[in-house]
């Protein structure tokens, strides 16, 4: 091993050829995060954790910790860490966005504009300072609507208000009356004017968004998995457009709604995705639910498309997203062609379903017991995937909850005939919200655990 190779950062380099090849006996893994995936790699047979300044196979860590350390140490081939190195291109709002943008624009150039106008499931947005002169233009066409401002970099609902004019802006700027977490965000270089979406789909009365997990394990060939279980997370305070200034109505993070006063620790406030699935499927029917469900499908994809040529791919590399979507009252996709001379920000027909944003950092923190048994399942099949230990053939197309999505191109369902390649019949193989029997095809899909005897 080179002597270049700063300790505690380097791969092991003791196995063999044969090991390397069959998987291997003992996985040494370090974190920096400890919440549920510290309980999932201490269960985990034949995974021993490490101190800081010991040789590790797989590290869990977080973005700060990868920001400082990435570029000075090397990995083996065996080794493994959760994040790409620049997963800012699509975690922050800003980069997101502007990735997007380029994207539809050059499918415009290259597809034509139905094509195009497929990526129209992020909600009017503009990059401010640096774009402050187009959200005026647009405020001027829009007048009455309301904006929602969002720091580039910030999570957890962490300096977020709504605005009603341009002049609320001004203030914010010139450090004038606001919250504390306005005056938080004050200090952020660069944020973002978001058109707020004014018509969310309610349950009760209650607004909600979806966290939904898409894993991707390399950027080139593109190849991500969509995970079968997610969940709702609502607000605890019955919507209404009459204020825009409580952050219970209008927000759904579960930091913030955890502060609410009337927040019951025990209920929680999420529905699991099979749940969520059941009830729009008994009040719309399967036939709306299904097309919504696929054309969420589109947001993942597409979304990731966006940010393929940018992504410093890394074999070494995998990254475990969190999607929030939020659903408006018009359930029914209604793709229209969109005139040539529509301008950015105009209003789009009837889409149902809206990216807000991206988490190269999702929660693993449990609100409940329910919510830690689905996390818990999230990050083991997590790691099933990654398979450290060498038990999967690299062509399954279902590991546990996880659905192969996207394998360099569409990937479909196994009981599909090939003659209806192009035709309505030719299913995708995503699976969100629908049953989870993750232990029953696990059982059937791996090999024990080297020196694990099958029960």
């Amino acid at each position: 091993m080179s002597k270049n190779k700063p300790s505690g950062f380097k791969g092991s380099n003791d196995c063999g050829k044969n090991e390397e090849r069959e998987g291997r006996s003992c996985v040494r893994f370090k974190l920096c995060p400890f919440n549920t995936i510290q309980s999932v790699l201490r269960q985990r047979p034949g995974w021993v954790e490490v101190k800081d300044d010991c040789e590790w196979d797989f590290n869990w860590c977080d973005v700060g910790w990868l920001r400082e350390n990435f570029d000075h140490f090397f990995m083996e081939e065996h080794v493994r860490i959760s994040h790409f190195r620049n997963h800012y291109e699509l975690s922050r709002k800003n980069l997101m966005v502007k990735n997007l943008k380029r994207y539809r624009k050059n499918l415009e150039r290259d597809a034509g504009h139905m094509e195009a106008s497929k990526c129209d499931f992020f909600p009017c947005t503009f990059v401010l300072p640096s774009e402050y002169h187009l959200l005026v233009e647009e405020f001027k066409r829009s007048p009455g609507s309301i904006w929602i401002m969002k720091p580039v970099a910030k999570c957890q609902g962490k300096g977020i208000f709504l605005f009603r004019k341009l002049k609320d802006i001004m203030d914010w700027k010139k450090d004038g009356p606001r919250s504390e977490e306005q005056k938080d965000a004050a200090q952020v270089e660069s944020y973002v004017a978001q058109r707020y979406i004014e018509n969310p789909y309610l349950i009760n009365g209650k607004k909600f968004d979806l966290r939904i997990y898409v894993l991707v394990t390399s950027y080139v060939p593109l190849k991500a998995w969509l995970y079968r279980d997610g969940f709702a997370r609502f607000s605890s305070t019955r919507f209404s457009l009459s204020s825009i200034d409580d952050k219970y109505m209008h927000l759904t993070n579960v930091a913030v709604q955890r502060t609410a006063p009337d927040y019951d620790p025990e209920k929680g406030c999420k529905w699991q995705m099979q749940q969520l699935r059941r009830y729009l499927t008994a009040k719309h029917g399967r036939e709306i639910v299904e097309t919504l469900f696929k054309e969420m499908d589109n947001i993942f994809v597409r979304s990731l498309l966006s940010v393929q040529k940018v992504m410093i791919n890394d074999k070494h590399c995998f990254e475990l997203y969190g999607y929030d979507v939020l659903l408006d009252q018009n359930l029914k996709p209604n793709f229209k062609k969109i005139h040539p001379n529509q301008k950015e920000g105009q209003d789009r027909d009837n889409r149902p379903r809206w990216l807000i944003e991206v988490n190269a950092s999702p929660s693993h923190m449990p609100s409940s017991q329910e919510d830690y048994e689905m996390k818990y399942r999230l990050l083991d099949d997590t790691l099933n995937v990654v398979d450290m230990e060498g038990r999967l053939t690299g062509k399954e197309k279902r590991v546990g909850g996880y659905d192969l999505m996207w394998n360099d191109g569409p990937v479909y369902r196994e009981d599909v005939n090939l003659e209806t390649l192009g035709s309505s019949c030719f299913t995708a193989n995503t699976h969100l919200g629908c049953v989870n029997d993750r232990e029953k095809q696990l059982r059937q899909l791996l090999k024990p655990f080297p020196g694990q005897r099958r029960t």
